[in-house]
This record gives C-alpha cells, sequence and structure tokens, in this order.
C-alpha cells in the first residue's frame, strides 16, 4: 500500500511539472519596459511609438510618477553612491558602462543586483553601492558591490552620467522620449506606475 501512494505521488508531480512550466503571469502582470516617443495622451492612455515602430497602449495609475534626468560628469561619481550602470562586455572581456545613473538617497536597494538587460544586444544592468574609484586610460574603473557579490565598471569619458531629477505630466507630450517601467497583464493590457520623461533635451536612455 505504501509503494502504490509513493507512485501515486511521483506520477502526480511528473503531471503537475508541464502545469507549472506554463503557469501564466502572478496577477499583477510580468515586469515590462517600453522605450519610446509619446504618440498622445488620452486621458490616462498613453500611447508611445515603442523602438520597434509597434504603437503599445499604455494605462497609467492614478498617481503615476513622472521622473527626469539631468547630466552629471565623472566627477560627480564618489564612493557610496548607489548607482545603476548599462554596461557591455569589450574585447578585453571586461564590462564597460554606456550609461550610468546617480540615485537618488532615496532609492537606495532598489533592482539591487546585476542582470540581463534590453538596452542594448548583450548588455548588463548593474544596481550597486560604489566602492573604489580608481583611474585607467579607458576612464574611471568603479568597483561596486551588491548582495554581497562585487564588480568592476570602467566608465570612460563618452559614457553619459545622470542623475534623477522629479518630472510632471506635462513632460508626457507627442513627441518627448520616455521610458515606462510597465506591468503587462495576462490578458495583453499593459499598465504603469511610473515612467521616465525627456526634459531640456535629456532623453532616457533609449
Amino acid at each position: 500500500m505504501r509503494r502504490i501512494s509513493f507512485l501515486a505521488a511521483a506520477l502526480a508531480a511528473v503531471l503537475s511539472a508541464p502545469a507549472l512550466a506554463q503557469a501564466p503571469p502572478p496577477p499583477d502582470g510580468t515586469p515590462t519596459r517600453v522605450r519610446g516617443t509619446v504618440e498622445k495622451l488620452d486621458g490616462k492612455t498613453l500611447v508611445v511609438k515603442a523602438r520597434d515602430g509597434a504603437m503599445v497602449n499604455i494605462t497609467l495609475a492614478d498617481k503615476v510618477t513622472v521622473s527626469t534626468l539631468v547630466k552629471k560628469t565623472l566627477a560627480d561619481i564618489k564612493a557610496g553612491d548607489y548607482v545603476a550602470s548599462t554596461a557591455v562586455k569589450g574585447t578585453d572581456g571586461k564590462l564597460h558602462s554606456v550609461e550610468l545613473r546617480i540615485f537618488p538617497e532615496s532609492m537606495r536597494g532598489v533592482g539591487e543586483g546585476q542582470r540581463p538587460w534590453d538596452l542594448t544586444p548583450d548588455s548588463v544592468m548593474t544596481n550597486a553601492t560604489v566602492g573604489t574609484i580608481t583611474k585607467a586610460p579607458a576612464g574611471n574603473v568603479l568597483k561596486v558591490t551588491y548582495k554581497g557579490d562585487e564588480s568592476e565598471l570602467i566608465v570612460g569619458p563618452e559614457c553619459p552620467v545622470l542623475a534623477n531629477a522629479d518630472g510632471d505630466m506635462s513632460l508626457v507630450k507627442p513627441g518627448a522620449a520616455v521610458f515606462v517601467i510597465a506591468l503587462k497583464k495576462a490578458d495583453g493590457t499593459i499598465t504603469a506606475a511610473r515612467l521616465y520623461a525627456e526634459k531640456d533635451g535629456v532623453k532616457p536612455p533609449m
């Protein structure tokens, strides 16, 4: 009897595996990033022309947070800063930043870690705390730490260094570049409570 029960449990586990593998996204949706330009804003519906030319309809939250970016320099990066860097691996095997943002203290810990990113092919996003900063022929070398791990980022003079600033819905107008942090629900609808908008010619990383 015990052997029959064990076999039944094993069979149930095998049968349930495909179902789990095909499980729908969580009720709140799958994280989605939309980059492009504003086509129009109709009430709470934002229409964005994405990088691939597709029109994406996004339902904005009642209290959507609009952020902008301001230009900084390599000299503004200091030890202890919490930063987010998009980087690609160079021919030297090291990570070279293609854009770096200095987060405000209130955002310390947001998205901490290192993961694949979709800004450019084979790019990596690193959200981490800056430790040491050293000079190198290719630019500053930042040793950063995150979740008990560490990495090195080469930030050359050509890398845009940016910082967050507050914005408002007046910036979300036709033709403005936007980066929308969204959720895609099981029915295909997309919602967002936060986005970055272009201001004074400074565009979010596209």
